[in-house]
């Protein structure tokens, strides 16, 4: 992602108890050009997952408060399975709300995937979903009704099962590549807690896929709002060195 002249900004995050991806990854993915200010959503010890998931949409409201007067450029949601319990109409038109609530743009990492696809003029994609089978549906059927053709969904397991938060970087390469999506495919990882930035490169090695995770197109929306000038995400945005990524920069082409 590329901006225009540097204006460094501020983004409130807002992320599941115990998310242990979303925070190291949009860490480098902001780089040098916002801070992030983290509140973690309400924990639900004892409620079912489905449940639980309705409590963090219904605790959504009361968050934007989380941050106590705290200026901010941006709010972001950075958990994508509450926001499969609704429609992407629900999810936008609360975000929408949201938005003027807060007095500063806001989008769930659904809404924000939605318009990096839409930035970057995706049609189909290949549904990367390491939930458990009736929330891969949900999705699945989430991004079907925005107008997306999901072409294949390639259903990821941890070690012990299902698990958003248990997914290893070897196991989630493995079983994408034994699914052998098309060389050029677009491949959408969802879920903001699994580790998706070490997977980019191995999968987009030697094809012309695209890759998006729910983490990068958060980092992007987050920063088109907050930094003050306009930040193009690039088709190849996983393509920059590992060691170092930069979600956006100065200068030359998108």
């Amino acid at each position: 992602m590329r901006t225009g002249s540097v204006s460094r900004g501020r983004v409130g995050v807002i992320v599941a108890p115990a998310n242990p991806s979303a925070e190291p990854e949009l860490t480098r993915l902001f780089g040098s050009r916002a801070d992030m200010h983290v509140a973690r959503l309400p924990a639900r010890p004892g409620l079912p997952l489905a449940e639980r998931l309705e409590s963090y949409n219904d605790d959504l409201p009361v968050m934007l408060y989380a941050f106590d007067g705290l200026p901010l450029n941006a709010m972001v949601m950075a958990c994508s399975e509450p926001r499969y319990l609704l429609g992407p109409d629900e999810d936008r038109d609360q975000c929408a709300r949201l938005s003027d609530a807060a007095g500063v743009p806001f989008a769930s990492a659904t809404l924000a995937t939605r318009e990096a696809m839409e930035h970057v003029g995706v049609s189909d994609i290949v549904l990367v979903s390491p939930y458990q089978p009736w929330l891969t549906e949900l999705a699945e059927r989430f991004w079907k009704t925005t107008g997306l053709t999901v072409t294949q969904v390639v259903q990821v397991r941890a070690k012990d099962g299902y698990s958003s938060y248990g997914v290893t970087p070897a196991e989630l390469i493995d079983q994408v590549e034994l699914a052998e999506p098309p060389g050029d495919a677009v491949l959408l990882f969802t879920g903001t807690g699994i580790p998706t930035l070490p997977v980019l490169a191995p999968l987009s090695t030697g094809n012309d896929r695209l890759l998006l995770t729910s983490n990068l197109c958060t980092a992007w929306w987050a920063l088109s709002r907050a930094v003050g000038q306009h930040v193009t995400l690039s088709r190849v945005p996983h393509r920059r060195p590992m060691a170092a990524p930069r979600v956006a920069h100065t200068g030359g082409r998108a």
